[in-house]
């Protein structure tokens, strides 16, 4: 690990996203609104924030690149997220998530092309079947009635895109900033669009205020905001090609979690993306 400090910190990262996503549904099915859930994580990314200025002895790049290329993968990832409710709002899940889970697609394209980024041949076919496997992990079965329109699809498409670029430009701009003020700017966006996704709120349903609603929320919330600082770290020490699609792998621990704690047990599509997930992380992990 300290000789691939990549591998670590794409395993926490993956780790802390699974374990969240597994958890992440308890709040919202108690009566709190994802997008209030959404405020809570831009919130708890506060704290990751000012620990991330501390290992950095509060050093913040501040200069025109550095906010432009924070400002670019903070929106990027926040405004994706924001997106992201309004497809799933207006289209079947069944087909967003697995669109939107493929991002790692573009990130991949954009760092071979632009970065000229390569790797070995086993990793190669990691990537490779991490990419099915993700497609396979989000799979959700159809569910009966179809979408009025198609505005939810490019709404999904949108998402892909961004996902995908922000990733791309968090290795890029890894070259010329300290990670922990990557992450300030990711902060400092996710805060900025709490108002939008206060906007996108339905006040007229009620809203749990109590334990299970925000307090729940961040709680499990944070986890997401330590596995975003995480990944930061792990694109300044590794490659964006073997990062994206590892990270995008954690549904992983959410299934194997949601297999003990609730008995859920996967549809055959899914614990076939499982065991190709599996295989994947092996090979891009030697």
């Amino acid at each position: 690990m300290k000789q691939r400090p990549w591998l670590l910190f794409t395993l926490i990262t993956t780790v802390f996203w699974g374990v969240w996503g597994a958890f992440i549904e308890i709040p919202e099915k108690a009566g709190f609104p994802a997008t209030l859930g959404y405020s809570v994580w831009a919130l708890t990314m506060i704290p990751c924030a000012v620990a991330g200025l501390m290992i950095s002895k509060w050093k913040l790049d501040f200069d025109r690149r550095s906010v432009l290329y924070g400002a670019i993968i903070g929106f990027a990832g926040a405004g994706g997220q924001l997106i992201l409710f309004q497809a799933l709002r207006e289209g079947p899940a069944y087909i967003v998530f697995p669109v939107v889970s493929l991002s790692p697609v573009v990130t991949i394209f954009m760092s071979v092309t632009l970065l000229k980024e390569t790797t070995t041949k086993k990793h190669w076919i990691g990537i490779m079947l991490a990419l099915i496997g993700i497609l396979l992990l989000s799979y959700i079965p159809p569910s009966t009635g179809s979408p009025g329109n198609y505005v939810w699809l490019l709404l999904a498409i949108l998402v892909f895109l961004l996902w995908g670029v922000q990733a791309y430009v968090m290795k890029l701009s890894n070259e010329t900033m300290r990670a922990e003020s990557i992450f300030f700017y990711m902060m400092v966006t996710a805060v900025i669009l709490i108002p939008v996704a206060f906007w996108m709120t339905d006040f007229n349903q009620e809203i749990n205020w109590g334990f299970k609603g925000p307090y729940l929320a961040a709680m499990i919330q944070v986890l997401n905001a330590i596995g975003a600082l995480s990944l930061v770290y792990a694109f300044r020490y590794g490659k964006a090609i073997i990062v994206a699609p590892a990270t995008a792998l954690a549904p992983v621990i959410t299934i194997v979690f949601s297999l003990f704690i609730y008995g859920v047990f996967p549809h055959p599509v899914t614990i076939a993306g499982l065991c190709i997930a599996v295989i994947a992380i092996y090979c891009m992990a030697e």
